[in-house]
């Protein structure tokens, strides 16, 4: 119901707006708080993804140098056990068996077997082969083979070594305890050539099958090392390749791996859960402090809603209060003009009578002065005088004339005048000289006389009372009118109210008058505004029909 009134009194519809406004405030706030929590809760799950993928990388890489490395460290270690067990082979069989079977090994041809694979030899890769087996089975023949043979399969007894070869420095192998390999060429081998200049060299394999001391063997892996033998001065005088089997070594190294992969899917899968639960209380915990904010949101929306409710009442109360004063204003205004009128209607008929008389009276003495030349008679001054009184009373009469409270066409410059006219006999004005320059090709203009001659006069008064006393100069109010494009301007330069030329009125419009002028200039379709100490009302052209009538 105050939204009503203050709606029908011209009040400002505080609650209307405010209810548009704050629902959509409110509303975009909500919506903003809900997708940052959404996106909140998003980049948590998806850093807890990303650091869960880098755990497991992590997990996967450390696994994999673990494993490699307990590999490389088992190649190391059983090359270095394969050196040392070199050392103690040679100093129980180098000196008195092998040196000597190498020896007479050495005396045994094989360049024409090699070069049976050079490029212009047309005897097939198989003859190769064939020729290398045939320095063995001759090597094999030599005096002292069976005793070596003999000593170093009692030598490797019961070892975890499965194989030994010997080379000599032409790259044949010269021993073997897998006899058929007996005679191959190694010169080729990468192996061969790292222990021939110097340096030991190791690899792990693995067999499907294996000939060994024991006998064959399946699915083994084995680490080769080819190592140098060296003489009493340091120089290479010959190479082993000593097979030795690590499977069980391995088979831990698996079993470790396999335990360390078992710990990571679990540690893994604890990580997935605890990301889980985390992502679960971060949900929780966004729900919660969405539900808050909800809450507050809302009790602060109600808060406002009630106080803005209480500023309506307020703003629609002074709203009827103003409009109450404005129709007093109003009807005090008619009253006036009204009991003006009849006043000057009263004062127009009981003065108007006795100044026929006397204009009568004045005529007819000029008749006689004119006939018997009466020299004390002045009928010219009396008649002078009684037609100033006329004249001053049709002005009165003409300002104070009821008129319609609707629209009408109105000659501007006539209204103008009998405000000025009349506000001339107002005592305010008696040390104020107002100035009218009317433009004589003025149009006319559909208004509300009343509206217009009320804010004339509030205009006026407004300047009068508000002249600045440090004016040296008698004060002037300057009223013209004007033709700016299609309208009419009605422009008061209020010098008595300037100071420094700045107009006293324009600072925030401090007479109330000025406001009333205001609402009655745009209650006719006009405007009002302040330019430095002047006061400009601008009157809009009335609708083509009205002005062809």
């Amino acid at each position: 119901m105050a939204e009503k009134n203050g709606s029908r009194a011209g009040g400002f519809r505080l609650m209307h707006y405010f209810t548009l406004t704050s629902l959509v405030a409110f509303t975009a706030v909500a919506l903003a708080l809900y997708f940052l929590q959404q996106m909140e809760g998003k980049f948590f799950e998806k850093v807890q993804r990303e650091q869960n993928i880098f755990f497991a990388q992590v997990q996967t890489e450390f696994m994999r140098q673990q494993k490699a490395t307990a590999r490389d460290d088992l190649l190391m270690l059983h090359q270095a056990s394969h050196v040392n067990l070199t050392h103690v082979f040679s100093n129980m069989l180098w000196d008195a068996d092998f040196a000597p079977f190498i020896a007479q090994a050495r005396q045994i041809p094989i360049d024409y077997c090699r070069a049976i694979a050079a490029p212009q030899a047309t005897t097939q890769p198989d003859a190769r082969l064939a020729c290398f087996a045939e320095v063995g089975r001759q090597i094999m023949v030599l005096p002292g083979f069976a005793k070596l043979d003999a000593k170093v399969h009692a030598t490797m007894r019961k070892s975890t070594v499965f194989k030994i070869k010997v080379f000599d420095l032409r790259g044949v192998t010269v021993y073997s305890s897998e006899h058929r390999q007996i005679g191959e060429d190694k010169a080729d081998n990468g192996g061969w050539q790292s222990a021939v200049s110097g340096r030991a060299a190791s690899e792990l394999t693995h067999r499907d099958r294996f000939s060994a001391f024991e006998g064959v063997v399946e699915n083994r892996d084995m680490i080769s090392s080819y190592i140098p033998k060296r003489g009493g001065n340091g120089e290479v005088i010959g190479v082993f390749e000593i097979y030795s089997d690590v499977t069980p070594i391995l088979k831990q190294i698996e079993s470790a791996s396999t335990k360390i992969a078992d710990l990571t899917a679990e540690n893994l899968a604890r990580v997935e859960q605890a990301s889980k639960k985390n992502q679960h209380q971060v949900d929780t915990s966004s729900e919660q402090f969405l539900l808050i904010m909800g809450a507050l949101l809302a009790l602060l929306y109600v808060a406002l809603l009630v106080l803005v409710r209480n500023g309506q009442r307020i703003i629609d109360v002074q709203a009827r209060a103003q409009e109450l004063s404005i129709l007093r204003e109003e009807r005090w205004f008619k009253e006036k003009m009204a009991a003006l009128a009849t006043m000057a209607a009263n004062v127009a008929h009981e003065v108007g009578n006795p100044l026929a008389t006397i204009a009568a009276l004045a005529e007819q003495m000029a008749t006689e002065q004119a006939n018997s030349g009466c020299i004390a008679c002045q009928p010219k001054s009396i008649l002078e005088q009684t037609q100033r009184i006329a004249g001053m009373m049709r002005q009165i009469a003409d300002f104070a004339a009821v008129r319609n409270a609707s629209p009408e066409l109105v000659d501007v410059n006539q209204m103008v005048k009998a405000v000025c006219d009349f506000l001339s006999f107002d005592p305010r004005f008696s040390a104020i000289h107002i100035e009218f320059q009317p433009d004589h090709q003025l149009p006319a203009r559909l208004v509300i006389p009343d509206h217009l001659t009320e804010a004339l006069m509030n205009l006026l008064q407004a300047c009068a009372e508000g002249k600045s006393a440090h004016h040296p100069l008698p004060p002037r109010i300057l009223v013209e009118t004007r033709v700016r494009g299609e309208d009419v301007v009605i422009r008061i330069g209020c010098e008595s109210a300037a100071v420094d030329g700045v107009l006293v009125l324009a600072d925030a419009f401090p007479d109330s008058r000025f406001e009333s002028a205001r609402r009655r200039v745009v209650s006719i379709g006009g405007q009002l505004s302040l330019t430095g100490s002047t006061i400009e009302m601008t009157l809009p052209t009335p609708p083509p029909e009205i002005t062809a009538s």
